[in-house]
């Protein structure tokens, strides 16, 4: 069956692959999937086309039956903590989270505030190729989307419900936040604010052409933030993504940490917080063996699944867990909400640096150093598949995790390689106790791709 929906929804570029026909049929797809007279919430966050987007979505959606109730302009986490909260059966987030301001998206979002599994996704792509639409009688029709503008208001409430305000206001907290000119704009700032911390915040108008730095927050674009940081000699810096699900960290000598890091540190924390929870954490195969030189001697158990949110999400929720994060900055804390949340995020580094009482550089310090290289080559998945063959059986005697792609684990190392979830491509991660160590690694992963395609 042909595919649509992609590691986290379905993306394209509006106007393009993302045209006003196919984002029609897609809602009313979602629409049919749903049962009728379910309580859907729409939301968005400021990307190009979201409220052309969100019209033809909330009009796909009537035609088939359901009630809609218009969130506005809202993060991600925020839309699915509601969900789940106040009683909705699903919802709608139009969002292409860090792609480049081209791109927008649509995703499902389930009763219990998750994105829908991917069987779920399966029947919606059914009825969207073969148009298995509900179409509801005239008389029907009467219902337009009942405005719902507390969807922020709750989100903060519930994150905030997580600190201790008086200890957190006692620290005299400096924090810059950088909202990627999206609606991390609308929540963040104000969740520190009344945390007592004060808040410099940086590209925080709403604009859809991101024009402060484009919406993945990544060394590179966060250059700027992370010399603002230092500058004014802030406790610490945190950087959304386009929705405000990720949250990327940079330290108060200016560091920009990724976000494995953070996690090892936060998940630590947590394990020693919440003795009761599970002593385990969900993580990507793209996260760093950091974790597990970490954790592992605390007794805490590494889960790692296949790149992409959704499934570390259900994991995290169905088995349990200290959290679940990936290197891209996402962190999932199942006492709140178990899905990515920039909001809690910010919560919990400022709620431990308060219980611990030192810089955030210190506890980054005390992590192992690995020097790491990522790379990614062109080639068919077909072609990518063979190549991560050849990857497994040149390293067959090393530990290897092989449920994305394969991940070769050595004493000082670690290799991922993996075909891409979206695009035709080989993607590379490696990381070494040395530089030298990681080039040589890198120069034998190219070689191994060579005897496939040669040239």
């Amino acid at each position: 069956m042909n595919r649509l929906f992609g590691t986290d929804g379905v993306r394209g570029v509006v106007n393009k692959e993302l045209d006003p026909e196919m984002v029609l049929r897609l809602a009313q797809a979602i629409g049919s999937f749903f049962d009728e007279g379910s309580r859907i919430l729409v939301g968005r966050d400021s990307r190009v086309g979201g409220e052309m987007i969100k019209s033809l979505v909330i009009g796909g959606l009537i035609s088939t039956g359901v009630k809609i109730y218009d969130a506005g302009l809202t993060p991600t986490p925020a839309l699915q903590y509601v969900i789940a909260h106040e009683g909705f059966d699903g919802g709608v987030m139009i969002t292409a989270s860090h792609n480049p301001p081209e791109y927008n998206g649509i995703k499902v979002i389930d009763s219990d505030g998750i994105e829908v599994p991917r069987e779920k996704e399966e029947v919606i792509e059914e009825y969207f190729f073969e148009k298995k639409f509900r179409r509801v009688p005239w008389r029907s029709l009467v219902h337009e989307a009942t405005p719902y503008p507390y969807v922020n208001d709750i989100y903060v409430k519930a994150v905030l419900s997580h600190a201790d305000k008086e200890l957190i206001r006692s620290r005299g907290f400096k924090v810059v936040v950088d909202a990627a000119n999206s609606v991390g704009a609308l929540t963040s700032p104000r969740i520190a604010r009344e945390l007592g911390v004060k808040v410099i915040s940086i590209n925080a108008s709403i604009d859809p052409l991101f024009p402060g730095r484009l919406p993945e927050p990544t060394v590179e674009t966060l250059s700027e933030t992370a010399k603002i940081v230092s500058n004014i000699s802030a406790d610490f810096g945190i950087a959304h993504d386009g929705d405000a699900d990720r949250a990327i960290v940079i330290d108060d000598k200016g560091r920009v940490q990724w976000g494995d890091r953070t996690a090892t540190i936060l998940a630590r924390y947590l394990a020693d917080k919440h003795s009761d929870l599970p002593r385990r954490v969900f993580t990507a195969v793209s996260s760093s063996i950091i974790i597990e030189d970490v954790l592992k001697p605390m007794g805490i158990e590494v889960v790692w699944l296949k790149v992409g949110s959704i499934g570390i999400s259900r994991a995290l929720a169905s088995q349990g867990g200290i959290c679940g994060f990936e290197e891209n900055g996402g962190f999932m804390y199942p006492l709140h909400h178990p899905v990515r949340d920039g909001g809690i995020t910010l919560v919990l580094l400022l709620q431990m640096l308060a219980e611990y009482k030192c810089e955030l550089s210190e506890l980054f310090d005390e992590l192992p150093q690995y020097y790491a290289l990522k790379t990614k080559i062109p080639m068919p998945r077909e072609v990518a598949l063979t190549v991560v063959e050849r990857v497994k059986e040149y390293f067959k005697n090393y530990r290897q995790v092989t449920i994305d792609g394969v991940k070769v684990i050595g004493r000082d190392f670690w290799i991922l390689v993996r075909p891409s979830g979206t695009e035709p491509l080989l993607r590379i991660m490696i990381e070494a106790k040395d530089v030298e160590k990681a080039n040589e690694l890198l120069g034998i992963v190219k070689n191994l791709v060579k005897e496939v395609v040669p040239g």
